[in-house]
């Protein structure tokens, strides 16, 4: 099953762009499609795939922060190839 998943991770610290960036550029590194946007990192891939590298590359991230939160919205196909009708 395909998944697109949406990702924002927000430590809570004053030191919070390095972690940031080690998790987008991990990401990259997946093998999953990433794009990117000021606010948000978009992954697509297999529902399997797509949850273990999120399983892994979050308890790296959030290991590497005091306090933080990653807001994750997730849709039952895959929406890499979207673009608006208007």
């Amino acid at each position: 099953m395909k998944i697109s998943v949406e990702l924002t991770l927000t430590p809570i610290q004053d030191d919070y762009e390095p972690i940031i960036i080690d998790f987008i550029k991990s990401l990259r590194n997946s093998g999953l499609t990433v794009l990117e946007n000021p606010l948000s990192t978009q992954v697509y891939g297999e529902y399997d795939k797509v949850m273990q590298i999120l399983k892994d590359e979050v308890e790296i991230a959030f290991e590497a922060m005091d306090r933080g939160l990653l807001h994750m919205k997730l849709v039952k196909s895959d929406r890499s190839d979207y673009e608006p009708h208007f």
